[in-house]
C-alpha cells in the first residue's frame, strides 16, 4: 500500500486533534507532522511534540528558506508544516497534518495527490458547546474562532472527503476507511 498524506482541517473545536490522537492510537502505519509556531504553548505542550515553538524571527527566516510545505498567519500567530518531516515520514508510514483550511489547500497545490478530510461539526451550537467547554479561551478568542467558521464550512466542496464528527467512533471509523481506500 502507497502512503498518503491526509490533510485534516476544519474549525477550532470541532475534535480533530482527538480524532487525530485517537487514530493514531489505532494504527501503527500512520504518525502525524508537527507543525511550526510562533503562538505560545500551552498547559501541557512540549516542543518537539505537539509543535515547534519558534519565534516570529526565526519563522520569517525559515519562509525565506522555502522550508515550508505551507505555512499561514491567523489570530496573530504563524503556523507552517516543515517540508523536511513530512518527505521523511512518508518513505515510512501514511502521514497526517492536521492544519487550517488555508494551509490544507496549499499542501494540496504542493503535493496534488494530498487527501482533504474536512472535519465538520454536527452543527453551530456544538460546537460553541466544546469551545466553551475546553475552557482554554477568552470569550473574545471563542468569538474570534466562531468568526472563522462560516468561511472554513463555505470550502468543504474543495475537500475530498467530509467527515461530521457526530460520535467520535463513527467519524474515526470513517476515518480508517478513507486511509484504507485506493
Amino acid at each position: 500500500m502507497k502512503n498518503k498524506l491526509l490533510v485534516i482541517s476544519g474549525p477550532s473545536g470541532v475534535g480533530k486533534g482527538t480524532l487525530v490522537k485517537a487514530l493514531k492510537a489505532r494504527r501503527a502505519d500512520v504518525v502525524e507532522s508537527i507543525s511550526c509556531t510562533t503562538r505560545s504553548p500551552r498547559t501541557g505542550e512540549t516542543h518537539g511534540k505537539e509543535y515547534f515553538f519558534l519565534t516570529k524571527e526565526e519563522f520569517l527566516r525559515r519562509i525565506e528558506e522555502n522550508d515550508f510545505l505551507e505555512y499561514d498567519e491567523h489570530f496573530g500567530n504563524y503556523y507552517g508544516t516543515p517540508k523536511s518531516f513530512v518527505r521523511q515520514m512518508l518513505q515510512e508510514k501514511s502521514v497526517i497534518l492536521e492544519i487550517d483550511v488555508v494551509g490544507a489547500l496549499n499542501a494540496k497545490k504542493a503535493i496534488p495527490e494530498s487527501v482533504l478530510i474536512m472535519i465538520a461539526p454536527p452543527s453551530v451550537d456544538e460546537l460553541k458547546r466544546r469551545l466553551i467547554g475546553r475552557g482554554t479561551e477568552t470569550h473574545e478568542a471563542i468569538e474570534n474562532r466562531l468568526s472563522r467558521l462560516e468561511y472554513e464550512l463555505s470550502q468543504q466542496d474543495k475537500y475530498d472527503y467530509v467527515v461530521i464528527n457526530d460520535e467520535l467512533e463513527r467519524a474515526l471509523g470513517e476515518l480508517e476507511r478513507i486511509l484504507d481506500a485506493d
